[in-house]
């Protein structure tokens, strides 16, 4: 029997990584985890998730008081003023807590941080940094990054990606975002809050693809209403910087009339790719499959025998919890174990305020494979939203016409991030919207909206 180094070791430290570490230590196996960053955590941790929910949170009371939201409550302030400064200063900390907590976790569990950038030597061997280490097992984990636009360079000064919309010195006068996804939208409205001009471009018709389209489009009025410009079923040609800012080509996604935008920054937010380059993927016998992708078993095992992968580089929704699932799963079935992950019930949520939330299928996704009913529930009939002056939004229930199960739950709501996750368990046990529609739910509470939508799957809602 070959004698290894590790009994698993874990290339990449983002939610999935570092999750897959420390099971697989929890469950006595000898474990190491690859990262080149000099903290723990990978993107989500250092320079997206967490990062970006600090900007969101701070941005939304500034603009609760600069707005008058709250002198509408009777809490008046007299002066005020942005220290953005001081608001980085809270997101970085908030980095630094959550990273060396990381840190803490694999010496709590005795798993090995090997500093530096891993590349493949054979199936069994890797490199990293100036140390070749074996392993039995090698779970990939390397996440993904900003799909670039061709022909545009970022500087993080003028031409942004998500890491340098971080990290603005001042409040843009114009931000120009270029893709309506969930990231474009997040960093667009935390800067249209603190000031800026935001103005959004994407090439479809709508902007968030792939969530429900009825939740599209109420998002779009919304995002409207505060502020945010669209131009949808627009295409950019060309963006060029300058000292003081850039000016951005576009026409009509169909062909037409070309048009000149001005803008301080430019937002590219298209999307994100697999981290694959630099791994030697080749010389352990893998290749990627035409989208840039690790194909993995269902049990997240590669072709090749003892390689496994999970997260944002292989196949499925690039999520930070679908990452830390597989990796909870992956370091179980490593052990022997029996690791799965329902990715037919796995939340997205859009952290706007209000915030936007769904798990499961669209309403046209569900149509397509049959006959189904809709309950509907607007916030603004929900007491506790009603209170809290937070009337836009509503939830609505997706089942199966003939068996009643939940096929997909969709809301907008203030918290709707949280309220997701009751959706989420429903369907995991197969809940049927009566199931939801009797189950009693705090009263006055947002989440009585799911219960009301379930209700009104039935036929009879009460408060509407």
């Amino acid at each position: 029997m070959a004698d290894y180094d590790f009994d698993v070791l874990v290339i990449g430290s983002g939610p999935g990584g570092y999750v897959a570490a420390i099971r697989a230590a929890q469950l006595g196996l000898r474990t190491a985890c690859a990262e080149s960053r000099e903290t723990l955590g990978g993107t989500c941790l250092n320079v997206g998730c967490i990062p970006s929910k600090a900007m969101l949170h701070a941005s939304e009371l500034y603009d609760e008081a600069a707005g008058g939201a709250l002198a509408k409550l009777g809490v008046k302030i007299d002066k005020m003023s942005l220290d953005l400064e001081t608001m980085h200063g809270q997101r970085k900390d908030a980095v630094k807590q959550l990273t060396g907590g990381i840190e803490y976790l694999f010496k709590k569990n005795k798993v090995e941080w090997l500093k530096g950038h891993a590349s493949f030597q054979d199936a069994h061997s890797v490199k990293v940094g100036d140390r070749n280490v074996t392993a039995k097992n090698i779970v990939i984990a390397t996440g993904s990054s900003v799909t670039p636009l061709p022909g545009v360079a970022i500087d993080q000064k003028v031409i942004v990606d998500s890491t340098g919309a971080l990290e603005l010195e001042k409040v843009p006068g114009h931000m120009v975002v270029i893709g309506g996804g969930v990231i474009g939208l997040e960093l667009g409205s935390v800067w249209r809050r603190l000031g800026a001009k935001v103005t959004v471009v994407e090439y479809l018709d709508q902007i968030l693809p792939g969530m429900d389209g009825e939740v599209r489009k109420e998002a779009n009025k919304i995002l409207k209403k505060q502020g945010m410009e669209f131009k949808l079923s627009t295409k950019v040609t060309k963006v060029e910087a300058g000292k003081k800012g850039a000016t951005i080509m576009v026409e009509p996604a169909a062909g037409g009339a070309a048009e000149t935008i001005e803008a301080d920054v430019v937002l590219v937010s298209i999307g994100r790719r697999a981290n694959t380059e630099g791994l030697g993927l080749d010389k352990a016998g893998l290749a990627t499959n035409p989208r840039g992708q690790i194909d993995i078993e269902p049990d997240f095992a590669t072709k090749v025998s003892g390689i496994w992968a999970i997260g944002d580089v292989v196949p499925g929704p690039m999520l930070a919890h679908k990452a830390e699932d597989e990796g909870i799963a992956v370091a179980e079935n490593i052990a022997g174990l029996t690791g799965i992950v329902n990715h037919d019930v796995i939340p997205s949520v859009v952290y706007t305020s209000p915030e936007i939330a769904g798990v499961g299928l669209t309403e046209e996704q569900a149509k397509e494979r049959g006959p189904v009913k809709v309950g509907k529930f607007p916030m603004l009939a929900n007491s506790r939203a009603k209170t809290n002056h937070e009337p836009d939004g509503f939830v609505k229930v997706i089942a199966d016409a003939d068996s009643d199960r939940v096929l997909g739950v969709w809301c907008i709501a203030s918290v709707a991030g949280t309220m997701i996750a009751q959706a989420a368990q429903a369907m995991e046990f197969g809940a049927t919207s009566e199931d939801i529609a009797y189950t009693c739910h705090a009263h006055p509470t947002h989440s009585e909206a799911i219960k009301e939508a379930a209700m009104a799957v039935q036929g009879k809602p009460i408060h509407i």
